[in-house]
Parts: C-alpha cells; structure tokens; sequence
C-alpha cells in the first residue's frame, strides 16, 4: 500500500509564493510518477505538473508554467511544488498523486493513489 500526506498549505496574498512538500511511504514501484492535481471549487481536478523517478524530467500546465516548480527528493520519498508569483486563480485543494508508469500522464484516473489534499488560498 502507498500513503501520501501533503502539507503546506495556506493563505497567502496574490504574488507570493508557498512551498507544498508530500511525504510518500509504500511500494516504490509505485511512487515512479509523482505529480500534483488542483481542484477549486465546482471545478473537475486538473493537472498541474509531475515528475518521473529515474530521468527527472517534468511536465507542466500552460497555466503555472515559469512560476511553478516541481522537485524530488528520492531518499527521502518527497516530491516538493515550489509556488511563485501566485494568482487568485490559483486557489484550490492541491493533491499529490502517484503511478508506478515512467511515462507522462495528466488524467487523475490515470494515477493509482492520493493523498487527502493541502488547502491554498490566494486573495487579491
């Protein structure tokens, strides 16, 4: 079984940033993609960025790319969303999510475990 618990969260002003930090534990298999969703209210969860184990590459959403940052730390089984310059519309609960595939993927039925979500609220 695989657990993801995320954190950092909170509420920061429009231009500022926060770092999200998601401790995985579990089969590491599973853990080769990493990723991170958003989902506002009323909206579908949709993908913001991830990253693959062994090669480090890194996908992004047009609309956080050149202010996001995704990272792993692979001994320690911790991926980091470095967040700057943030927008209101940035405002959601950010989940983390993992696959055990080393391909690119951005559908969340594509991803094989969740953690609960980290709340980020962005005010004007």
């Amino acid at each position: 079984q695989v657990q993801l618990v995320e954190s950092g969260g909170g509420l920061v002003q429009a231009g500022g940033s926060l770092r999200l930090s998601c401790v995985a534990s579990g089969r590491i298999f599973s853990l080769y993609t990493m990723a991170w969703f958003r989902q506002a209210p009323g909206k579908e969860r949709e993908f913001v960025t991830s990253i693959i184990r062994d090669s480090g590459s890194t996908y992004y959403a047009d609309s956080v790319k050149g202010r996001f940052t995704i990272s792993r730390d692979n001994a320690k089984n911790t991926v980091y969303l470095q967040m700057n310059s943030l927008k209101p519309e940035d405002t959601a609960l950010y989940y983390c999510a993992s696959r055990g595939g080393l391909s690119y993927r951005a559908r969340p039925d594509e991803y094989d475990y969740w953690g609960q979500g980290t709340q980020v609220t962005v005010s004007s």
